[in-house]
C-alpha cells in the first residue's frame, strides 16, 4: 500500500482525510490518497498568493523564470519511467503511451521556458503630441488548474507552464480518480528550485473543487473536464469574479472520402477511437464515411480492431488497456444498450472482458439508420466507435457539425479543394487533415460551443494569463494648465 501526500507552500503533508485508490487493471485498492479541506484550500491559495508578491518570485526576472522551468524540464526526463510507471497504476493508461506522452510533456515545459522572456508589451502611436504610451503584459494572478485523470501530466503541463512563463502562481487541484503522477509531480517540482508557495498541488472531490474555483484570491481558473463540471466552475467563479479558461469535451468527426488513402485513414481511426481506450477529449468517435467505400472500410476497420492486444496496461505488448473506473464500464454497456435499441447494428465489440479489472474491447456501431443513436451524440471515455455514412461533401458538412461540440475533426481526402472547404466549413478548434491526434507545444488548441473556449500551447495561451497595463507617460516640459482658470 502506497502514500501518497498533498504539497501546500513548499511542505508535503496527509491532508484532513484519505481515501482509497484502485487500481483499474485489478479493482484493488492499491494507495492511499489525501483529501484537502475546505481549510487545506485556502492555506494552498493564501501561499500561492504571497508567493505572487513575494520579492523572490514577483522580482524575478523572466530569463530567470525560463531557467527554472528549463530546470523542471529536464527533472521531468529523469524521472519519466517513475511517472509513467504511476500514471499506468492509478489510471489504467498502457505503459507504452504514459512513457511515450511523459517524454514529450517536458518538452511543453522546455517550450515555455523559452517563452518566459518572450512575452512582450507594445508602444502606442497615441494621438497626443506631449505623450508616450506603452502597454506591459503583467502576470494576471493566482491561477486555479483544475485537470481530469486522463492525460493529466500532459493536460496539466499546457497550465502551469505557460502561467508560471507569465509569472503566475498556481494551486492545481488533481483528479480524486487518479491523482498519483501529480502527488509525484510536485515531489520533483520541490526540487526545481522554484520560491515555495508559488506551485501547490491538492486533490479532492466536488467539494475541494468548488472551494478553489470560488476562492476570492483566485484570478483565473483553467479547467479540462466535462461541460456539467464546467457549468459548475462558471458559477463558482462569480463569486471571484476570476476568468476561465475551459478545455471540454468532444464528439470529434473523423471524415473519410471514398478518394482517400484508405490504409492510412484506417490507422488513423484505430488510433483516434481506439488508443487510450477512447479516453481522450479529442477521440474521433464518429467515424463519417463516404457511402460508395463504407463497406470496405468497415471491414478493414473491424479486422484491426479485432486484432487488437487488450491486456495489463504495464504490459509493453497491450495495445488497449482498462477503463480506469467501474462507473465508466457500466456506462459503456448501458450506452450500446441503448444505442442498438434505438437501431444501431453492432460491428464488433461491445460486451464486457471477463477478467478482473475494468476492461472493455474496442466497438464498433454502425449508426447508419439511426443518426441519433446515443452513442453519436452523447461523449463517452471508452473505445466505442460510430459509424455513419454520407453521400455529398454538403451531408458530410452536415453531419459533422451536428453537434454541441467542436473540439477536434479528422479528414480524409486527396484533393485539395476540398480539403480548404472543408476546413472552412467545419466547426471545430482543431481540423487534423490527413492525419489524427498530432499536438505540438507550438500549436494552440480549444474548442467551440459545450468543447469549451480559450486556448492551451502555443503563445496565446501564456498571454491569457496576462493582464494588459496602459502607461502614459507625459514628455512635456510645461507646466499642467489649470483646468478652472478662465482663458
Amino acid at each position: 500500500m502506497q502514500q501518497f501526500q498533498q504539497y501546500i507552500d513548499g511542505t508535503f503533508s496527509d491532508g484532513a482525510t484519505q481515501f482509497d485508490s484502485l487500481d483499474p487493471a485489478t479493482g484493488a485498492v492499491w494507495a492511499k490518497m489525501p483529501e484537502a479541506s475546505a481549510e487545506d484550500v485556502n492555506q494552498a491559495v493564501e501561499a500561492a498568493e504571497r508567493a505572487f508578491f513575494s520579492p523572490e518570485w514577483a522580482g524575478m526576472t523572466p530569463t530567470a523564470r525560463g531557467k527554472l522551468l528549463s530546470r523542471l524540464a529536464d527533472l521531468i526526463s529523469e524521472n519519466a519511467p517513475r511517472l509513467a510507471e504511476l500514471e499506468t497504476r492509478d489510471t489504467g493508461k498502457i505503459i507504452r503511451e504514459t512513457s511515450a506522452q511523459i517524454a514529450y510533456v517536458a518538452d511543453y515545459y522546455r517550450y515555455y521556458a523559452g517563452l518566459a522572456d518572450k512575452i512582450e508589451g507594445a508602444h502606442l502611436p497615441i494621438d497626443k503630441p506631449d505623450m508616450e504610451v506603452w502597454l506591459r503584459r503583467e502576470p494576471i494572478g493566482v491561477v486555479a488548474a483544475v485537470v481530469p485523470w486522463n492525460s493529466q501530466l500532459f493536460l496539466s503541463a499546457v497550465k502551469i507552464g505557460p502561467a508560471l512563463a507569465a509569472g503566475c502562481t498556481v494551486v492545481l487541484k488533481a483528479s480524486e480518480e487518479g491523482p498519483a503522477p501529480m502527488l509525484e509531480f510536485a515531489r520533483i517540482f520541490d526540487q526545481a528550485g522554484f520560491p515555495k508557495g508559488v506551485f501547490n498541488v491538492i486533490t479532492g472531490g466536488p467539494v475541494t473543487g468548488a472551494t478553489l474555483t470560488s476562492h476570492p484570491k483566485v484570478a483565473h481558473v483553467a479547467f479540462t473536464g466535462g461541460p456539467e463540471t464546467a457549468r459548475h466552475i462558471v458559477r463558482n467563479s462569480a463569486e471571484n469574479l476570476a476568468s476561465t479558461s475551459l478545455e471540454l469535451g468532444g464528439k470529434s468527426p473523423f471524415i473519410v472520402f471514398e478518394d482517400a488513402d484508405l490504409e492510412s485513414a484506417v490507422n488513423a481511426q484505430v488510433s483516434g477511437i481506439f488508443a487510450a481506450t477512447g479516453q481522450s477529449c479529442v477521440a474521433g468517435s464518429r467515424l463519417v464515411v463516404q457511402a460508395s467505400i463504407k463497406d470496405e472500410f468497415l471491414a478493414r476497420l473491424k479486422a484491426k480492431a479485432g486484432a487488437i492486444v487488450v491486456g495489463a496496461p504495464d504490459d509493453m505488448a497491450t495495445e488497449v488497456g482498462p477503463l480506469c473506473t467501474l462507473r465508466q464500464r457500466d456506462n459503456a454497456i448501458d450506452l450500446i444498450n441503448r444505442s442498438v435499441a434505438q437501431g444501431a447494428k453492432l460491428v464488433s465489440g461491445g460486451h464486457p472482458i471477463d477478467r478482473d479489472g475494468f476492461y472493455f474491447p474496442p466497438t464498433i456501431l454502425d449508426c447508419s439508420d439511426v443518426h441519433d443513436a446515443d452513442s453519436l451524440t452523447n461523449e463517452f471515455f471508452g473505445p466505442v466507435l460510430s459509424v455513419v455514412s454520407f453521400e455529398t461533401e454538403a451531408e458530410a458538412i452536415a453531419i459533422a457539425n451536428n453537434t454541441q461540440f467542436g473540439l477536434a475533426s479528422g479528414l480524409f481526402t486527396q484533393n485539395l479543394t476540398r480539403a480548404h472547404r472543408m476546413i472552412r466549413a467545419i466547426r471545430a478548434g482543431i481540423v487534423w487533415v490527413n492525419t489524427y491526434r498530432a499536438v505540438s507545444p507550438i500549436a494552440p488548441f480549444g474548442g467551440h460551443g459545450l468543447s469549451g473556449h480559450g486556448r492551451e500551447g502555443g503563445l496565446q495561451a501564456a498571454l491569457d494569463y496576462t493582464k494588459i497595463k496602459s502607461v502614459w507617460l507625459r514628455t512635456s516640459d510645461d507646466p499642467i494648465p489649470d483646468p478652472f482658470v478662465m482663458r
